[in-house]
């Protein structure tokens, strides 16, 4: 089932001299993928439901942390709901949300409810410190070959010992200590974004996961700041710019990536 959407003509390609995370894990993805999405500037016709309650979520908890930086007491239950559902709704107006098995709006809306009660009552949703910022841009010329790398940071936050950098994820099972190591990349990559926002503090990298469960679950998971998986990163996104700017692009058929990609179609149609 896919929920209604607005219909959008195809937008012209973006220029753009900067390149992301999001871009990069794009084309380690698939390549093809990529070409669709930032060469050819396709739009994305449908979204899975669970990526838009993830935006959705990421939209309630912006709303939390940006009332609290500007010194306002933290909005209430009903207040982050509506805030989930306005971005849900941003969403659906630029993509049909495809609702998977079971899923309606009634069930998006409990789990919503759900979630939103487990990070109010989270440590989470009061962090000890000043807030800095909340999904803030930062931008600079990390790399010698590639544009300036663009990152988006979810919340920033300054304590007596240290910078805190944390990145909200939404999961449908609990994280491991384990498993937030191994997706540390994306954090040691704001991290040499971050390293001059406070000269001379050391910086903390976490990840705050919600679990979009029966009984929601959001723990916050520290990843060891390491020079060299930091360096490690940055060679890696150079490798797949040069590739990226080699023209080299294909398709990486995935059994769980390929049912819900949105460029299907254009995919089965391309002929290399």
């Amino acid at each position: 089932m896919i929920a209604p959407a607005i219909t959008k003509s195809l937008a012209t390609p973006v220029q753009r001299d900067y390149v992301s995370w999001s871009a990069i894990s794009t084309y380690q993805q698939c390549p093809l993928r990529y070409y669709f999405r930032y060469i050819e500037g396709l739009e994305e016709t449908f979204t899975s439901a669970s990526l838009a309650l993830g935006g959705a979520v990421h939209s309630a908890v912006e709303h939390h942390f940006n009332e609290l930086m500007v010194g306002n007491p933290a909005p209430d239950h009903d207040t982050l709901l509506n805030a989930f559902w306005d971005g849900w709704r941003s969403r659906a107006e630029t993509a049909a949300i495809q609702l998977g098995k079971g899923e309606d709006l009634d069930s998006i809306g409990k789990t919503a409810d759900r979630v939103i009660a487990a990070f109010r009552a989270s440590e989470f949703a009061q962090p000890q410190g000043r807030i800095l910022g909340v999904e803030e841009e930062l931008r600079s010329p990390l790399i010698p070959g590639l544009p300036d790398i663009l990152g988006r940071i979810d919340l920033i936050v300054e304590t007596d010992e240290a910078l805190k950098i944390i990145d909200l994820k939404t999961a449908r099972t609990r994280w491991s200590t384990e498993q937030a190591e191994r997706s540390g990349e994306q954090l040691m990559l704001y991290a040499a974004l971050a390293k001059d926002l406070v000269p001379g503090k050391p910086i903390q990298l976490e990840f705050a996961v919600v679990t979009k469960t029966a009984s929601p679950v959001v723990e916050t998971l520290p990843v060891a700041w390491d020079q060299r998986r930091i360096d490690r990163t940055q060679r890696v996104m150079a490798k797949v710019w040069s590739a990226i700017e080699a023209g080299s692009f294909f398709p990486a058929p995935s059994p769980t990536a390929c049912p819900t990609c949105p460029f299907r179609t254009e995919c089965e149609a391309w002929q290399g």
